[in-house]
């Protein structure tokens, strides 16, 4: 028997995504599509790629609207979602691909988002490493109903770096970590800096200055993997691609420890681990080798000049980075494979 999925934020393009990867998905049928401006209109007139989809209605967004469905999947900007959570059945499996549930200090809350503070819920990033012992937090989203999906930087970051902060061969503080980005991170809304006459054949950082939303996700993730005093400088750069991240993590080598080390330190973490994958010494991963799949890619290096580690990751913003880990983490808490209807192969060119 297929459980019933509403999508609420449908017509943008975290919503958009999340409706391609539902639609190969064996277990599960849309039956609800929301929006805000666009209510009323065909879906196919707004992800007009999703033909399978070409007999929904984007509907109001409304707690009625998405309440009678088994997973409501929450595509919203940042202060959308909180207020029609709250208003949903209990038993419904929420999974909230926003910011309103991330963050589990209230005093970060105010200082990178503002407005009213939802509390935080059981974080949707399994292969997140929780302290010393390797635990995942995986275990820890089976049988949940209030699921929040990471941020996409958070997850590149904390994904390049939490091994070695778990086995404690890297210093958990004087982290850096710069991103190439791709414009859909910034959502479907019209901006002029993002009109292909201003991104085509450029490259710009912003949000510079530890001003980044993320910023305070990163620290939670990584404090969680051990670390602590963690602290991180991190700076997005917008590149002309239309998805797609490459993060640059570089961290400080403990005393003593060798390339050897630093390998069998991300070996251990991420062996057995489908989505995420750890090339061969001297490989480095491209942004466009994980386009349209559930994968992160790391390459790591050591700088012994500087005494520090390298760690470079890939994803898609949209998938490992949003759609693919709200379905992932939705697999494990209704008790289905994990892998259920998320592409490990990308698309190229």
């Amino acid at each position: 028997m297929s459980l019933s999925v509403a999508v609420a934020g449908a017509s943008g393009y975290a919503g958009g995504e999340l409706l391609r990867l539902l639609s190969q998905h064996p277990d599960v049928e849309i039956t609800t599509v929301t929006a805000f401006q666009n209510a009323g209109r065909p879906l196919i007139a707004a992800q007009p790629q999703l033909r399978s989809l070409a007999h929904l209605t984007l509907q109001e967004t409304t707690a009625q609207a998405l309440s009678g469905a088994d997973i409501v999947f929450l595509a919203l900007p940042h202060g959308s979602s909180g207020g029609i959570a709250a208003q949903l059945p209990d038993d419904v499996l929420v999974i909230d691909c926003g910011a309103d549930h991330r963050l589990t200090d209230p005093a970060a809350w105010a200082q990178f988002y503002g407005g009213e503070y939802f509390g935080a819920w059981n974080y949707g990033l399994p292969e997140l490493i929780l302290g010393t012992r390797g635990e995942k937090q995986r275990d820890n989203l089976v049988g949940e109903t209030r699921i929040a999906v990471p941020g996409c930087n958070a997850t590149a970051i904390t994904l390049g770096l939490a091994p070695g902060i778990a086995a404690g061969i890297i210093e958990p503080h004087d982290l850096v970590s710069v991103l190439a980005v791709g414009t859909s991170g910034a959502g479907k809304g019209p901006k002029t800096e993002l009109l292909a006459s201003e991104i085509a054949g450029s490259a710009s950082a912003y949000q510079v200055g530890g001003v980044h939303r993320h910023n305070p996700e990163i620290v939670q993730n990584l404090t969680a993997a051990g670390g602590v005093g963690v602290s991180i400088s991190f700076t997005p750069v917008l590149v002309p691609m239309s998805r797609g991240i490459l993060a640059t993590s570089t961290a400080k080598l403990a005393p003593g420890v060798t390339e050897h080390d630093v390998r069998e330190a991300w070996e251990a973490a991420y062996a057995g681990e489908a989505f995420v994958q750890l090339l061969p010494a001297g490989e480095f991963p491209r942004s466009g080798d994980t386009t349209g799949a559930n994968t992160v890619l790391i390459g790591l290096a050591v700088d012994r000049r500087a005494g520090r580690l390298v760690a470079i990751s890939a994803l898609d913003n949209l998938v490992k980075g949003t759609a693919g880990a709200a379905i992932q983490s939705a697999n494990i808490a209704l008790g289905l494979p994990e892998a259920t209807g998320l592409p490990l192969n990308g698309v190229a060119p």
